[in-house]
């Protein structure tokens, strides 16, 4: 992957000493043609076009900045409610991430989620056990955790 980064800043920079300007505009123009040949030359390459990579980490970021969004206005309907009849309670989440890269990821994004927190993980990292302030459901709670953070976590670091 870094590979192609810096194969792709070579290609705009030689875009931009070919058009003889320097300017920001015309890296970045440089740079889309560089994305642009990499893709198109991708099936002979040895390793995966990086970009998609990229493409999987800007997904991860708007899921969990859209996760932080409904969490925020599920937390003002909690504190706003004259009566509190909601229903904490501490889920295990089995999970299929390896490295303690993603585990501590998927962690830290249910930690920053607003009305979760992550307590403990088990010995062999394969539950992670939350806290969270309204549970309606276990199982739409530990769905919605892994349909979401877990697989766009698996496209970042490509164990898809």
């Amino acid at each position: 992957m870094a590979f192609q980064i810096l194969i792709n800043m070579l290609m705009a920079f030689i875009w931009m000493l070919l058009q003889n300007s320097y300017g920001i505009v015309d890296f970045l123009f440089g740079y889309i043609i560089g994305i642009l040949i990499l893709f198109t030359l991708r099936r002979f390459l040895i390793f995966d076009f990086y970009f998609k990579r990229v493409w999987a980490f800007i997904k991860l970021t708007l899921i969990f900045f859209r996760e932080l969004i409904l969490a925020n206005i599920d937390m003002v309907k909690v504190i706003l409610k004259p009566k509190l009849d909601n229903k904490p309670g501490i889920v295990a989440i089995p999970t299929k991430l390896k490295t303690d890269l993603e585990v501590t990821l998927l962690a830290s994004l249910i930690t920053l989620t607003p009305g979760t927190l992550s307590m403990d993980f088990s010995d062999d990292s394969s539950l992670i056990f939350i806290h969270a302030i309204d549970i309606d459901s276990k199982e739409d709670t530990i769905r919605d955790i892994l349909d979401s953070f877990e697989k766009a976590i698996l496209e970042v670091t490509n164990n898809v």
